[in-house]
């Protein structure tokens, strides 16, 4: 599968935003179709997803291209994210709803969550996912950041029917006290 333009997009925006170091994480990340592009933008990039097999194939790609994803495996209905340690989140085509408080926290001050998700519309186009647990309602993606400041909202029904959200977190002046290790 190719990457999703709208994510490429605010990546490459992103990127030029952010000189130096920057941390980027790809939540549910696969076999890195999104990590890899962070990456490439010079993005510090880590990379989550429960299938071990995707994680080292998107590690290895990234080997091989010479842009470093680091990777872990992980059950996200069971492992915490790490907390105010990332300047951007990208979550494709993913919807764990009790994670949403999580991805949140995971970015620092100022930091930016990117997300695109399937919405209830649909099953109406007859490819799944049709399950309700995957599916977002009309207008749930932007409540889901409320407090954050939304740069990019928009609901779209094809090729897929998805919402599309570009979130940035209030900026603060306090640091962050001790910031948590990443797994490895």
């Amino acid at each position: 599968m190719s990457p999703s333009p709208f994510i490429v997009e605010w990546i490459e925006r992103i990127a030029r935003e952010r000189r130096g170091h920057a941390r980027a994480l790809d939540v549910a990340m696969g076999r890195g179709r999104h990590a890899l592009r962070l990456a490439r933008a010079g993005f510090r990039t880590f990379g989550v997803d429960i299938s071990l097999e995707a994680v080292r194939a998107a590690m290895e790609e990234g080997r091989r291209e010479g842009a470093r994803v680091e990777g872990w495996c992980a059950d996200l209905t069971a492992h915490p994210l790490p907390r105010d340690r990332f300047d951007l989140v990208v979550v494709s085509r993913y919807l764990q709803r009790d994670l949403f408080p999580a991805l949140r926290a995971a970015v620092v001050p100022g930091g930016v969550v990117v997300y695109e998700t399937f919405t209830i519309h649909q099953r109406a186009l007859g490819r799944p996912p049709t399950s309700p647990d995957h599916l977002l309602e009309p207008g749930e993606l932007r409540q889901h950041f409320d407090g954050f400041e939304v740069e990019c909202y928009e609901e779209v029904l094809a090729p897929d029917a998805t919402a599309r959200l570009v979130a940035r977190s209030r900026s603060s002046s306090k640091a962050s006290a001790g910031r948590e290790t990443l797994p490895g």
